[in-house]
């Protein structure tokens, strides 16, 4: 897949026109459709004005190749993060509400449970032993204050997940290193809850879990793995297709 030509489909192409004669000369061509600047992305030369103008060094970063390809990667993770911590703030609204009407809702569950029992001996399920109805009788001796708490930690964790979102989707590098540290914190309790019961869904979290995080330190170089952020930027300039264009001018005239 072409990153560059995918990005310049949907948000148009970004023309530069520097004020330093020699590196403008390398990056526009007269057409029959009059003057055409190649775009920082695709690299295509597009008729027409150029989108911005002024000193190269104050050109806006314009990401391309694989740095393109890994923003798209890390506005796929805060997607995923944004969806998380929406089901968990539907999840904080049900503790709440589950709070608010639990003797309503616990005298409803002792009156229908002997009417489910007829159903569950046909279908060989022991309600006696049953692990859900177990929990569910748990959470019903749990006291409002318990129950409150229990939805300020969702609510808490949403919030982390909607910041990570964020972070990723703007691309920033805070958001990398916030992403990582909060990611990390909850790697031990999906392990420990992976010994208590093994699930595909908890199985899957862990993998992206942990996928994310090598991910993220190895390719943004964070906590000064593979040079760090001296490194990360200068990568990001070495990608620069002005930086590339601006070194094979100063090749041509040395």
């Amino acid at each position: 897949m072409d990153w560059a030509l995918r990005a310049c489909g949907w948000h148009g192409h970004y023309t530069y026109a520097p004020d330093e004669q020699g590196l403008a000369d390398r990056l526009r061509v007269e057409t029959v459709a009059g003057v055409a600047w190649r775009c920082l992305r695709c690299g295509t030369f597009v008729p027409g004005n150029p989108v911005g103008s002024g000193p190269a060094d104050h050109a806006p970063e314009v990401p391309r190749g694989r740095l393109l390809r890994d923003r798209w990667l890390m506005r796929v993770l805060a997607i995923e993060r944004l969806l998380r911590g929406l089901l968990l703030v539907v999840a904080g609204v049900a503790a709440l509400k589950f709070r608010a009407s639990r003797e309503t809702m616990r005298a409803a569950f002792a009156r229908d449970l002997p009417l489910l029992r007829p159903f569950a001996d046909q279908i060989g399920w022991d309600i006696d032993r049953s692990k859900i109805v177990h929990l569910i009788g748990e959470a019903f001796s749990l006291s409002n204050t318990v129950l409150l708490w229990v939805a300020i930690g969702i609510f808490g964790y949403a919030g982390l997940q909607g910041i990570e979102a964020l972070g990723l989707w703007l691309v920033k590098r805070w958001g990398e290193y916030f992403a990582v540290v909060a990611t990390s914190v909850f790697l031990p309790l999906e392990i420990y809850e992976l010994t208590e019961k093994v699930t595909v869904l908890r199985i899957g979290a862990l993998a992206v879990n942990i996928a994310a995080v090598i991910w993220l330190v190895y390719s943004k170089r964070l906590f000064g793995v593979r040079g760090g952020a001296t490194a990360y930027h200068a990568e990001h300039n070495a990608e620069s297709l002005l930086s590339v264009e601006r070194a094979a001018l100063a090749t041509e005239l040395g």
